[in-house]
């Protein structure tokens, strides 16, 4: 059997075990160099010699040895990989012209690789270690959708241009937006154009290294479409906006396919079903290996992902499908309040937040939502300050501090509840890490675990799905309701992924108003309800599908969008 061993280079520390790998190997030990200690100190496993014992596996102290069988059907070599032990790609996406190529998988699958390959970012080396010429790479790939392509981007027939996933990265630059826009584009009128489009026109003349997450990646993508290019690879474009924004660029991708090719990375499934017209999954093993599969509507794609398992190859990539609960029985909830609040107002600076009277039972979630700036976070900011002493609050904020002490330091206190949080959010091989040293995933399931590890009444949670993937999402959701049993207690949660919130809400509060002037929310309604009238607010409707129970956003003035609208129900 064909077997991939990996070595996560940032996690091996021969200062902690002195190579207890080497020392263990079964193959090492019978004379021959399965296992060699490279230049750089650390150790390097042959492939071949290997026997996938899986000792060195399961006795590295830091976690940072993946032996892993490939599926049987997988027999090629991989189109790219990170050096000897590195991150293996196997096949390419098909992009389709004028048309929308949706990329899903896990953090760590090779999605972003996969892009950086089409974008001309990264010339694969088909797994060796001399890499091979133009020629040799579309020989390869004859046979295969990626051939033309790949054909037409070096013979320079296709115009690529790259949307990066950190958009963060701009804030280091000191330049205000507008000239940044016109290092790619000098069009004043088009400039001016994409602005409104994308609503940053009131941020043209601010530095981009003020301006908020939200606001850069608007920026980002604003940059990139002014490039003119005829593919377009856009990474993660929903991450830092709230749900109005993220409706409004996925329009924004939908438009721009008319006259060019796109092909979009996102975590958000509820996005990409609404503007990709196909979906190609990535499956495999995160930071180990990922495989491209063929080319699929986009319903269909979507619903063979949630399943797990990819019928036209049957490869079954994941234990159980993803159900979604929405409208599950509320025999969680207690009819007992643990807390009641009455009207009152929150002035901060220039902004005023009113709030109206609610209250929240143990067992139950209320989901917030609303656009960003509309006070959501100023909200259960008042909320802690202002009960803290009736009940016992653990709050979780949006923005999260990168530490100098380790995980382990960090989470000293969570570290009982293994099975319950450690695990089941994969931060157990994070231990020895400091937080300033994770990625942003990472330490959102840090934070999420030490918040949810207090003992508590209530639970405030602002944006916990920031960063994660899309599993993850769905496996969050688990682990905040059983941990709410558990306590008996209530949470109340600051939500952008509406697939997510419909997931977790047995009630919703919808924040409405002016971002950065003045914000009202609305009672505490029921699902349907809430829903209802925060999706007319947005001015989009949504179905269930009928056979995933997912969510789905219908197509503007289709039949089904026309019935629901008439009927006045946003959410059916």
């Amino acid at each position: 059997m064909k077997r991939i061993a990996v070595l996560l280079r940032d996690r091996c520390n021969p200062a902690i075990c002195n190579y207890l790998c080497q020392r263990l190997c079964p193959v090492n030990r019978s004379g021959q160099d399965c296992i060699i200690i490279g230049e750089d100190g650390k150790p390097f496993i042959d492939e071949l010699l290997c026997t996938g014992c899986g000792i060195c596996v399961n006795r590295c102290p830091t976690e940072a040895i993946k032996i892993v069988n490939l599926p049987s059907q997988l027999e090629e070599d991989p189109i790219h990989r990170y050096g000897r032990n590195g991150f293996a790609l196997y096949r390419l996406l098909s992009p389709q012209e004028n048309k929308v190529l949706g990329v899903i998988g896990r953090n760590g699958i090779g999605k972003t690789t996969a892009l950086k390959i089409l974008s001309g970012l990264i010339k694969p080396n088909l797994g060796r270690e001399n890499p091979p010429g133009e020629r040799e790479i579309i020989e390869k790939l004859r046979g295969t959708e990626s051939q033309r392509f790949i054909e037409k981007l070096y013979g320079g027939e296709i115009r690529p241009v790259y949307k990066p996933q950190r958009v963060e990265l701009i804030a280091d630059m000191d330049i205000n937006v507008r000239e940044l826009l016109k290092r790619v584009n000098s069009n004043e009128k088009e400039i001016n154009n994409i602005a409104e489009v994308l609503e940053i026109s009131n941020i043209l003349d601010r530095n981009v290294n003020v301006i908020s997450g939200g606001e850069l990646q608007r920026v980002a993508i604003a940059a990139m479409a002014l490039k003119k290019g005829n593919f377009y690879f856009i990474d993660e474009p929903s991450s830092y906006l709230d749900i109005r924004q993220r409706v409004r660029i996925a329009r924004f991708i939908r438009d721009l396919s008319s006259s060019s090719s796109i092909v979009v990375v996102d975590h958000d499934l509820l996005m990409m079903d609404y503007m990709a017209d196909y979906i190609q999954i990535l499956y495999g093993s995160p930071a180990v290996y990922g495989v491209v599969t063929h080319l699929q509507a986009a319903k269909r794609g979507i619903n063979q992902y949630l399943s797990g398992y990819i019928e036209e190859l049957n490869i079954r990539f994941r234990d159980k499908p993803i159900v979604f609960d929405i409208g599950r029985q509320e025999e969680t909830i207690r009819d007992i309040n643990i807390l009641s609040w009455q009207e009152f107002s929150v002035k901060k600076g220039g902004f005023t937040l009113d709030i109206s009277p609610g209250e929240i039972r143990r067992g139950e979630i209320i989901v917030i939502l609303g656009e960003n700036g509309i006070g959501k976070t100023t909200f259960v900011e008042s909320i802690a300050e202002k009960y803290s002493k009736e009940i016992t609050i653990a709050y979780k904020p949006q923005y999260l501090e990168q530490r100098d002490e380790t995980v382990l330091e960090f989470l000293r206190d969570a570290w009982i509840y293994e099975k319950q949080l450690i695990q089941p959010l994969g931060i157990q091989h994070l231990k020895n890490k400091k937080l300033k040293e994770l990625s942003g995933g990472e330490l959102q399931r840090v934070y999420i675990a030490k918040t949810l590890a207090q003992e508590a009444d209530l639970y405030l949670l602002d944006e916990p799905s920031s960063y994660l993937d899309i599993e993850e999402r769905l496996e969050l959701g688990k682990i905040i309701r059983d941990m709410l049993a558990f306590r008996d207690a209530a949470a109340i949660i600051v939500e952008h992924d509406l697939l997510l919130a419909t997931s977790l809400a047995h009630r919703i509060i919808v924040f409405k108003g002016k971002p950065a002037i003045h914000g009202i929310t609305s009672n505490v309604l029921s699902l349907e309800e809430g829903m209802n009238l925060f999706l007319e607010s947005l001015s989009i409707t949504m179905r269930r599908d009928q056979e995933s129970r997912r969510p789905r956003i219908n197509k503007p003035e289709s039949r089904l969008d026309n019935e629901q609208r008439k009927q006045k129900k946003y959410f059916a």
